[in-house]
């Protein structure tokens, strides 16, 4: 076989691979620690549609300025919202404080026959 053709069956096989794979789409919602609770309502929403539709979902408080202080309100907010989106998705991750943001990740659940 000359190497012309190794070539040509490689790229064949990873075209192949590549349509195969599946794209993971990672959608933000972001909350304040003193998120009111119509703002609050309305951001679930979109991350119940963004679960729904398959995507990942990347939930985080960004404490501005001395905010810092109130890091208990927005694990208590995360937590809140990850226990009300319960049956669309599951936690990957729990709330962690990455300098001036709390961040959790949720991964939709798998949709069965």
């Amino acid at each position: 076989m000359d190497y012309g053709k190794f070539l040509y069956q490689q790229k064949k096989r990873d075209k192949e691979l590549k349509a195969k794979s599946t794209q993971i789409v990672i959608k933000e919602i972001r909350f304040g620690p003193q998120t009111d609770e119509h703002d609050y309502e309305f951001k679930k929403k979109n991350a119940l549609k963004f679960l729904q539709d398959g995507a990942k979902l990347k939930a985080f408080v960004f404490f501005k300025g001395r905010s810092i202080i109130y890091k208990e309100q927005g694990q208590i907010l995360l937590l809140r919202l990850a226990q009300e989106l319960e049956e669309f998705g599951k936690v990957e991750a729990m709330p962690v404080l990455e300098g001036k943001r709390m961040i959790m990740y949720i991964a939709p659940k798998k949709k069965g026959k």
